[in-house]
């Protein structure tokens, strides 16, 4: 049936798909060598998430890219929107205060890395230093270690340049009153270093009560040239993000979120804020030691400092509109040293072609968490609170009146938890991209990780420190089959792994510190058309199987090991039509069982559209003015495992429209929304549904100088 799917999908190829492979080709010469070069190679020269020279063809992977060009040109500014138009992955709320992503049914806050570390802390990323987006789907445990379960997103930074002075600007003004700042300029130092500097400042408002924030971003990057086969980059980025936490609002009787609450936020500025202040330092020197054999080194360290406050729907009794709120205060600190090195070598045996990478990799992370409750005073300090949902809350800063009519105070004075992390893991990986012939290619290898932590819980009733060691073995293998140069069929396994401690390394408690981490495998099936000079399409189908590990209800000396299956397929076509149309459409089709200890459940996973499909356009009318139009639909998907809430599907319509001043600037006009719908993209629980955006114009200058 899977097989025959794709079969169809191949015949409708010229009607759909993605960002992927070599798409983004522009009219103008220039742009279409640049833009070519780094969305069809994924080279280890631009620290990408492949690390070797491989064309996206040859790639045995679903995966999509987004040049800087392309978030300039729909006026994205954040992981999300992104998210929006790319198949096979859709948003969580993420607590309305990190970047959280659906990789084909599996929820991640952690898989995200930049220039391929590890960046997994939460928070929401900044895109002004980012040269384009890498979204792996499937598990990628060989190139990235654990985590990777359903897929992973891999940011690459702008680096310095030689042989060029440039700078470029960005201003952008939205409708709710937010506006965005950014500045790239290049410089040459010396005939063989440079330096780059991007920064950026943006004010945050949007269409929900009380809402602000501001993100401050400092970027300097420098590129010094060793000696001919030698070469060294350096970057410093300095990040400031503030902003009001919105948790969204809850769901009624018939399982769906109350339109009538859309412009209820439940708690006020004082109460609900995120905070995040971060120092990242990164190195890496690149030395070819022959024509065929190439060496990396990095060095990442980043010190992030982080705060944040809300309260939250936590029930609601629609009858009456009464709400009930929670809430905590949650800290962390954490320090990151990543230290990772590989080897890439080109070579033949008996006419078969071999790239392999050889690479190790360090990481040791320190991370103090604490988490504290609110005590209201009306209900003998209880840690939750009923009002009557009305706007405004009758609630505000540390006092307010309950459903009751009862006056209270409150603070976040009431101990959760506060655990002190230390982590060490150890890695080493090797890959072999054999070259059989001219048609076929095989890709094997494997992965070792050694995964130690020590917990220390500060909790005054318990004061243990825990600690457990994982070993595990990731294999990758796939196979490329070329029936002619611009046509691949593939077919790859892959595995990763998640600990215990989980994405956050909060604690090993009860339990966990005896449980085996959970495996994910990843089956899929794809090919990849260049069939045009500027236009591909992908296609694959997939199965994705979790391994859980369980203390057995009826005997706590044994275990249970439940598997949860995700299957589905991706559609992705990208390129240019004419000279003057360029089209991007991608479709995707999951559909997931959650098997508990008792087998079957017949529920779908949270946040699992069975259908997303997504559409962007551009058309130049002249050398001067140029239209695009977008759209993306999501399928109904449940809020919670136990299928009880659900966020109804939506249909959402984008417009822009851009206009050439001159060479040097242009000013675009983009709208998202443009039917102003009221939908909920989103979810973090029941009744925790995020609200979007109504109609919303950002008006845009970009240019140079």
């Amino acid at each position: 049936m899977k097989l025959s799917l794709i079969s169809l999908s191949i015949a409708f190829s010229f009607g759909l798909s993605s960002v992927a492979n070599s798409a983004t080709l522009n009219a103008d010469i220039a742009a279409v060598e640049i833009i070519s070069i780094k969305g069809q190679y994924l080279s280890s020269d631009q620290a990408n998430s492949i690390k070797t020279p491989t064309p996206v063809l040859d790639v045995p992977q679903s995966l999509s890219i987004i040049t800087a060009e392309q978030i300039t040109e729909r006026g994205i500014t954040s992981v999300g929107e992104i998210i929006d138009y790319t198949p096979g992955v859709n948003t969580s709320q993420g607590e309305g205060h990190r970047d959280s992503v659906v990789f084909r049914g599996i929820r991640s806050t952690a898989d995200f890395f930049l220039d391929g570390n590890r960046d997994d802390v939460q928070y929401y990323r900044a895109l002004y230093n980012v040269e384009q987006v890498e979204i792996l789907r499937g598990p990628n445990a060989l190139l990235f270690g654990r985590g990777g379960t359903g897929g992973i997103l891999n940011r690459v930074s702008k680096k310095a340049q030689l042989d060029q002075d440039f700078t470029g600007y960005k201003a952008s003004l939205n409708s709710f009153g937010g506006w965005l700042t950014e500045i790239d300029s290049n410089l040459m130092v010396a005939d063989n270093s440079a330096l780059r500097i991007n920064a950026m400042y943006e004010s945050l408002e949007n269409h929900r009560d009380f809402y602000d924030g501001e993100r401050v971003g400092f970027n300097p990057t420098m590129f010094i040239e060793l000696s001919e086969n030698t070469s060294l980059n350096l970057s410093y980025e300095y990040i400031n993000h503030q902003r009001y936490i919105d948790r969204g609002i809850p769901t009624g009787d018939n399982g769906r979120p109350v339109e009538a609450l859309k412009d209820i936020t439940f708690a006020g500025p004082e109460d609900n804020y995120h905070e995040i202040e971060a120092h990242v330092f990164r190195a890496n020197i690149e030395h070819q030691f022959s024509d065929t054999i190439k060496g990396n080194f990095n060095a990442f360290y980043g010190d992030y400092d982080k705060v944040y406050a809300n309260y939250y729907a936590s029930g609601y009794e629609q009858d009456i509109n009464r709400v009930e709120l929670d809430g905590y205060i949650d800290g962390t600190v954490r320090d990151n040293l990543i230290l990772s090195g590989n080897l890439i070598g080109e070579f033949e045996t008996s006419n078969i072609g071999h790239t392999i990478i050889v690479g190790t990799e360090f990481i040791q992370t320190g991370s103090d968490q604490y988490r504290d409750n609110p005590e209201f005073s009306a209900n003998g300090n209880d840690d939750r609170e009923t009002f009557l949902a009305s706007r405004p809350l009758n609630f505000t800063g540390t006092s307010g009146v309950n459903f009751n009519g009862d006056s209270f105070t409150v603070g976040f004075t009431a101990f959760n938890d506060d655990t002190r992390v230390n982590l060490d893991v150890f890695s080493f990986f090797i890959q072999d991209e054999i070259h059989i012939s001219e048609h076929l290619d095989i890709v094997i290898g494997a992965r070792f990780d050694s995964f130690d932590i020590e917990v220390f819980n500060a909790n005054p009733s318990v004061l243990e420190t825990r600690s457990r060691t994982d070993e595990e073995v990731s294999p990758r293998g796939g196979i490329v089959y070329k029936p002619q140069e611009n046509i691949s069929i593939y077919a790859s396994y892959n595995e990763s792994f998640l600990p215990r401690s989980g994405e956050q390394y909060t604690d090993i408690n009860g339990d966990d510190d005896q449980l085996a981490p959970d495996t994910y495998s990843n089956q899929e099936i794809g090919i990849k058309w260049d069939f045009a000079e500027t236009l591909s399409f992908t296609a694959a189908i997939f199965e994705n199987e979790q391994s859980s590990p369980q203390v057995a209800d009826n005997d706590p000396s044994t275990l249970d090991v439940i598997n949860s299956e995700i299957s589905g397929f991706e559609l992705q076509f990208s390129g240019y039509v004419t000279e003057d149309w360029a089209v991007t459409a991608n479709y995707s089709n999951l559909d997931g069982e959650i098997v508990d200890r008792n087998g079957p459940t017949g529920r779908s996973p949270r946040e699992l559209p069975e259908n997303t499909f997504s559409l962007w356009t551009t058309y130049q009318i002249n050398d001067a003015l140029g239209v695009g139009f977008g759209t993306v639909y999501q399928d109904d998907s449940f809020i919670d495992n136990g299928n009880n809430a659900i966020l109804p599907s939506y249909t959402r319509y984008d417009a822009a429209a851009y206009y050439d001043v001159s060479d040097d600037m242009r000013i675009q006009l983009n709208i998202e929304n443009l039917t102003d719908e009221l939908y909920f993209p989103n979810a973090h629980s029941t009744h925790q549904a995020t609200v979007a955006q109504p109609l919303n114009a950002m008006l845009t200058i970009v240019g140079s100088f």
